[in-house]
């Protein structure tokens, strides 16, 4: 089309000429991003409550509906399937169909996906303050709502595997490998904890439901979220990536590795020490697919580091991938007998893992958002200060917030560890790190409520865009 910049990278299959980008409605995407950052900013005031909470421990005591056990699940499910996932769902749903070459299979069927996936969303923000709790860490949605998640992955599973299945390029490009695992993948592992945790009791249940905790940062959250930078990153900075057959490597290395490590966290428990063993061995061997995946990440930026001054989703890529490279080195020596005894059930495995899911994956679907949805509305972003701001409150909250609990979380495993320290002082103790906690998630909620503010307002106020103000390239793929 006149006027359209197309950035032809190893996405592209040599010779194809991309589509317009008129063809693709995007309708689905749009419900699945807007709702998905509105969750956010909900699940970020929970947050918020839950971490005043540890600083003053009577806050809303008296409110059964409030009560740090309430909250905590609804927080944890909110974040992950309010925000995170229903997020690289709606990115998938925009990626997948310009990496095939064609419109998506069928928008109805997607928006439809979207309506359930938001009714799930909003039963569990009744069932579980109510009390509706199966009781198993990431799995306490009530069997209805199980059922509801089963069917709406259903749905989009068969709307991604039939974009692909017409596709118009034959060569797939490496985002598609991994949104494709990630289906198949989050079925195996949402089953085994949410439905064949029903056949299993005792050590054998913990055992399934800690592969399903572990697997589910793995095998769901990690292979979408690896889609989304692989295709963002050449995107926003404009470059072929370094190199298709690293990202391959990385990708099998990670299909045959990560099911096997959940284990290390049930280290020194009342498990058989040759699984413990073989936990530990996978753990070590995840430092294969992560250094291939950010050596290719860190390959294809060389020569464009200077983008990140004013790149706003390149900043949150480029830094999503270094705290990625940081917590996957974290798990594998976490695994380590020696170092288990310290951290483990400390807080450094909640530090750990807000890294590993804020610090990295949301980075990524921030930057995803930023990226699309001012070119599915076809205007140009509201503001590129406050994008700039969005970023600096969510990193150096985040780091105020990982480095805290990393340090706080060694300190209280090594008190743990000393029979002379009575318990309650070492809660005592930890009055300090929680009070940095509080405020860097202060930080944090300026990142999500300046993001939100950010992209409602382009939404809304796409209609003053002309062709004169557009950004160049708004409008493409």
């Amino acid at each position: 089309m006149p006027g359209q910049q197309v950035q032809v990278t190893r996405s592209t299959p040599v010779g194809a000429v991309p589509l317009a980008d008129s063809i693709h409605e995007d309708t689905t995407a749009k419900w699945f991003l807007l709702s998905s950052i509105s969750y956010f900013f909900v699940v970020g005031i929970i947050a918020l409550t839950i971490a005043a909470k540890f600083v003053w421990p009577q806050l809303l005591g008296t409110v059964p509906y409030l009560s740090y056990g309430r909250l905590r699940p609804l927080h944890v499910n909110g974040m992950l399937f309010g925000w995170l996932l229903p997020a690289d769902l709606g990115l998938a749903y925009y990626v997948v169909p310009r990496l095939c070459g064609v419109k998506l299979w069928s928008e109805k069927l997607g928006i439809a996906t979207a309506v359930l996936w938001n009714a799930i969303v909003l039963g569990a923000v009744y069932a579980l303050p109510a009390g509706y709790n199966k009781g198993w860490e990431y799995a306490e949605l009530p069997i209805p709502l199980v059922a509801m998640v089963v069917v709406a992955w259903v749905m989009f599973g068969i709307n991604i595997f039939a974009t692909v299945a017409t596709r118009k390029y034959e060569q797939m490009y490496v985002s598609l490998w991994y949104t494709m695992a990630t289906i198949l993948w989050t079925t195996f592992v949402y089953s085994t904890g949410n439905i064949a945790v029903f056949f299993t009791t005792g050590t054998n249940q913990a055992n399934l439901n800690w592969m399903y905790v572990h697997n589910a940062v793995g095998l769901i959250f990690t292979p979408i979220g690896l889609a989304m930078a692989y295709y963002f990153i050449p995107k926003a900075s404009n470059t072929p990536l370094y190199s298709h057959k690293l990202s391959m490597i990385g990708f099998w290395s990670l299909a045959f590795v990560y099911v096997w490590t959940g284990a290390h966290h049930m280290i020194h428990g009342p498990i058989s020490q040759w699984l413990q063993t073989i936990a530990i061995a996978f753990s070590l061997m995840l430092l294969v697919p992560v250094w291939t995946v950010v050596y290719n990440f860190f390959a294809t930026m060389k020569g464009q580091w200077h983008q990140l001054r004013e790149n706003v989703p390149l900043k949150f890529l480029m830094s999503g991938v270094v705290f990625y490279l940081l917590t996957c080195f974290q798990g594998p020596m976490h695994s380590l007998r020696s170092v288990n005894a310290i951290v483990s059930k400390t807080d450094w495995i909640p530090g750990h893992a807000h890294m590993a899911l804020l610090g990295c994956f949301s980075f990524f679907a921030i930057a995803g958002c930023y990226y699309v949805i001012p070119r599915m509305f076809r205007t140009q972003l509201h503001s590129d200060a406050l994008a700039n701001w969005s970023f600096w409150f969510f990193m150096i909250g985040g780091l105020g917030f990982f480095v805290t609990l990393w340090l706080g979380g060694f300190w209280q495993g090594w008190q743990w560890n000393n029979p002379s320290i009575p318990f309650i002082d070492t809660v005592i103790a930890l009055k300090p790190v929680w009070t940095v906690r509080f405020f860097s998630g202060v930080l944090m909620f300026c990142g999500i409520a300046t993001f939100l503010y950010n992209i409602m307002a382009t939404v809304v106020g796409r209609g003053q865009t002309t062709a004169s103000t557009a950004p160049v390239g708004a409008v493409t793929a």
